[in-house]
Formats: structure tokens, C-alpha cells, sequence
């Protein structure tokens, strides 16, 4: 059973790996797949996008809030808009070499403060947070009851968080990430949500809506291979993708096909 003070421990080693980003061969070539094949089959479709602009109606008006950007590096596809539209911007990563980058961006709003710092430390003392914008971090803590003891901490009354992580719960991606693992240069802290963690979050927050992405969409990436015209095979994509968003948003199936998912909790 997972501890505070080796979840801890943990993320002091994840920081130095985000600092160098040394990957063996193995993890190299997974990350040139998601990083290249999955992102075409994203932006190709429109999936990239929808996520984001949901993501920004989900913000609302940001100009009373306080906003704790996570996992941020040197700032996410939203940082900035989210520095110059809140009342109060922090922005935290483990990696101090991202963090000072983020901070030289942040110089032109007065609101916002850079931190390279871990969430759980007891160091950490801000909270009271009306949005905790989390964009691909919450699968990085292997106790789901910690990170999530953590949230409840931080929040303000009612405050939401806006995630977005990597699902572990279809056949194909199981066997994937199966066989993956154990040559993995961040196995200690890659945690894909399974449905048990879905669910721990599902019984502590309210999630006030939710969408799959890359559930049938994520067989774009063998007929790809396939010799059919690029417009057919988009159209096919944007097709598929509208059925993974809309279903998975009131069905567990769709949702638990797909690869990715984000959510808009708030605090009970």
C-alpha cells in the first residue's frame, strides 16, 4: 500500500526524469506513437480540438476564480489563457527547468506565480482553489485515495477540477500497455485510469460531465495502413469520434472503450 511519503519519493525521482527525459528504446518508441500516430489521428478528426475548446467553455468566467494550473510543465495548451483571464494564476510542475520557463511567460500578468514544487509535499500550503485545471496528471499517482485526499484538500467550496488522462480499461489497450510495462522508463508513475479509479472518483465528486475519446476512433491507426482515400478515411473518423464523445458521455461501455477521457468534477 502506497504511502504519502513514497508517493513522494516517487515524484522526486519523476521530476528528474521530466528534467533530462532519458526513456530507454522501448519507451522512445511508445511515445513516438502517441506523440505521432495517435496525435495525427487527434488533430486529423478534430479530436484535439474539441477536447480544448470543452475544456474552455467548461472554465466559465474565470475572473473571480482562483486557478491552480497542475502538472503544467512550462505551461499547457490553456496556461496562458488561463493567467490572463483569473483573478488569481499558479502554475506547479515538479521540473524547476520547465517552471522557470513557465515564469519568464508569466511575466506580463501580475496574477499569476510559477512554482516548481510537488502537490502532496507538506510544503505545499496554498489552497482554497475555485479550478484545478489538471491536463494529462492525474494517472501519474498510483493511490488514487491520496491524489484525491489531495484535491479535496486544495479545493475551495464547490471548487471543480477539469482532467484529462489516458484510460486502461479496453481489451486491446490492456494487452498493449501489458506488454509494455515492464520495459517502461516511467512505469513508477504511469498509472492509466482502470474502472476501479474512474469509479473512486465518480463516489468522491460529482462529475458534472464527461466524454471518451479514441474509443472506436482508435482504429484509425490500422486503417490508416489501408489503401482508401485519405478524405473517406477522415470522414469515417469524424464519424466515429462524434459516437465516442456523445455515448460515452451517459454510457459506461463507450466511455470504458476508449483511450482517453476527460472530466468536469466538482467538490461535494
Amino acid at each position: 500500500m502506497k504511502t504519502l511519503e513514497s508517493t513522494v519519493a516517487i515524484n522526486k525521482k519523476q521530476a528528474e526524469f521530466y528534467n533530462t527525459k532519458k526513456k530507454n528504446w522501448i519507451t522512445q518508441i511508445w511515445s513516438k506513437f502517441r506523440n505521432g500516430t495517435l496525435n495525427r489521428i487527434k488533430k486529423g478528426v478534430g479530436i484535439q480540438d474539441q477536447a480544448y475548446l470543452k475544456h474552455k467553455e467548461w472554465f466559465g468566467d474565470l475572473s473571480s476564480k482562483r486557478v491552480l494550473d497542475l502538472g503544467c510543465f512550462s505551461g499547457n495548451y490553456w496556461s496562458m489563457y488561463l493567467a490572463e483571464h483569473s483573478k488569481e494564476y499558479m502554475g506547479i510542475d515538479l521540473s524547476d527547468v520547465a517552471i522557470e520557463k513557465l515564469r519568464q511567460r508569466l511575466i506580463a500578468f501580475p496574477n499569476a506565480s510559477a512554482l516548481a514544487i510537488d502537490f502532496l509535499s507538506s510544503e505545499f500550503k496554498e489552497k482554497d482553489f475555485d479550478l484545478i485545471y489538471a491536463y494529462g496528471v492525474l494517472h501519474h499517482f498510483e493511490s488514487t485515495k491520496i491524489i484525491i485526499d489531495k484535491l479535496n484538500e486544495k479545493l475551495a467550496p464547490k471548487g471543480q477540477i477539469i482532467s484529462y488522462d489516458p484510460l486502461q480499461t479496453s481489451l486491446p489497450i490492456k494487452i498493449i500497455r501489458l506488454l509494455y510495462r515492464p520495459f517502461q522508463s516511467d512505469a513508477a508513475w504511469e498509472w492509466p485510469f482502470t474502472k476501479k479509479v474512474y469509479n473512486q472518483y465518480k463516489d468522491t465528486f460529482e462529475i458534472i460531465e464527461r466524454h471518451g475519446l479514441l474509443g472506436k476512433t482508435k482504429w484509425m491507426a490500422l486503417l490508416s495502413l489501408l489503401p482508401f482515400s485519405e478524405s473517406w478515411k477522415t470522414k469515417l473518423g469524424q464519424k466515429w469520434h462524434k459516437e465516442d464523445w456523445e455515448k460515452s458521455s451517459t454510457s459506461d461501455s463507450v466511455l470504458f472503450s476508449c483511450m482517453h477521457l476527460t472530466l468536469l468534477m466538482q467538490k461535494k
